[in-house]
């Protein structure tokens, strides 16, 4: 089972991605591709843009990597209420070469933040985005308060960790 794991924040110190990189790893027989959107260098989507240069090649790359996979776990960053946007951009340009960009693979939808609403809103708005781009969502889930609840050994909260177990499972009978 081919899993991409991806962090939607630009940041080198990203909760969200290895709060998606543990949760791939939950999944049994799976190899993972942890997908840094860091590393990519995309210019801020416009029809100018693209009618002068085209469309960039990081925005396919990332196109391949979630074709290439059997299911996405994704944990979205949370700025001001909404998707990082630096993931704001690269979705707007992977949606230019297909406007199903997630290709139907199963997914989780995860957030995280350090506060206590864990990215709940931007976690709400994928929920009623991504159906439209080809998202097959099996499952969500926000942790809230992330330094409080997860450490490098996993979920404190037994409730918390409870939830990821059962939508690890979900996830793996979509896939099986």
């Amino acid at each position: 089972m081919n899993i991409l794991s991806i962090g939607a924040s630009s940041s080198s110190t990203s909760i969200n991605q290895q709060f998606a990189d543990f949760a791939a790893k939950q999944i049994p027989n799976a190899d993972i591709t942890a997908f840094s959107i860091r590393s990519l260098t995309l210019p801020i989507y416009s029809e100018d843009a693209e009618k002068e240069n085209g469309i960039p090649a990081d925005a396919q790359k990332f196109l391949d990597a979630i074709r290439s996979s059997d299911a996405i776990v994704i944990s979205l960053a949370e700025h001001n209420g909404s998707y990082t946007a630096a993931f704001k951009n690269l979705f707007d340009w992977t949606s230019r070469i297909d406007q199903k960009l997630w290709s139907s693979k199963p997914m989780l939808l995860l957030s995280t933040s350090p506060g206590p609403r864990g990215g709940s809103n931007v976690l709400e708005s994928a929920k009623a985005t991504f159906p439209h781009l080809g998202g097959n969502i099996i499952a969500s889930l926000s942790l809230p308060s992330f330094y409080d609840n997860f450490s490098d050994k996993g979920i404190a909260d037994n409730a918390l960790a409870e939830q990821l177990s059962q939508i690890i499972i979900q996830l793996t009978k979509k896939i099986a």
